[in-house]
């Protein structure tokens, strides 16, 4: 037997449990809608604005700049592992520390780059 049938067969499963809960909620469930249930509900008061006012620009640009540091980051444990096994061998040891070096050194003029200009600032 095809070890692939059994994940096969796991998501079919899963999709069909999945299914079903929808399913029953939607014919299940008390459909007893009211104007005051549809109502916008803020912390027992009436909501003096909409949600969804103006953003600004800079949270999302930190955002994505976490988001791209910390995906960097994630590319220093696989390095770490790998770097374990091929310490022994001469020569590999130190042309991965070297490449890793210079990987961290560009991640760091990034950030400094960004500090310097004022993308990290918070206003």
């Amino acid at each position: 037997m095809n070890p692939y049938v059994a994940v096969f067969f796991m998501f079919v499963f899963c999709g069909v449990i999945a299914g079903a809960m929808l399913a029953m909620g939607s014919f299940l469930g008390p459909r007893k809608p009211n104007p005051t249930k549809e109502q916008p509900f803020e912390c027992g008061m009436e909501p003096f604005q909409l949600p969804g006012g103006p953003t600004s620009v800079r949270f999302y640009i930190i955002g994505m700049l976490f988001v791209l540091f910390d995906v960097e980051t994630v590319f220093l444990f696989p390095w770490a592992i790998v770097f374990h096994k091929y310490v022994t061998r001469p020569g590999w040891g130190m042309f991965m520390l070297v490449e890793m070096l210079v990987f961290l050194a560009v991640l760091i003029a990034g950030y400094i780059y960004l500090w310097k200009r004022g993308a990290l600032e918070w206003e």
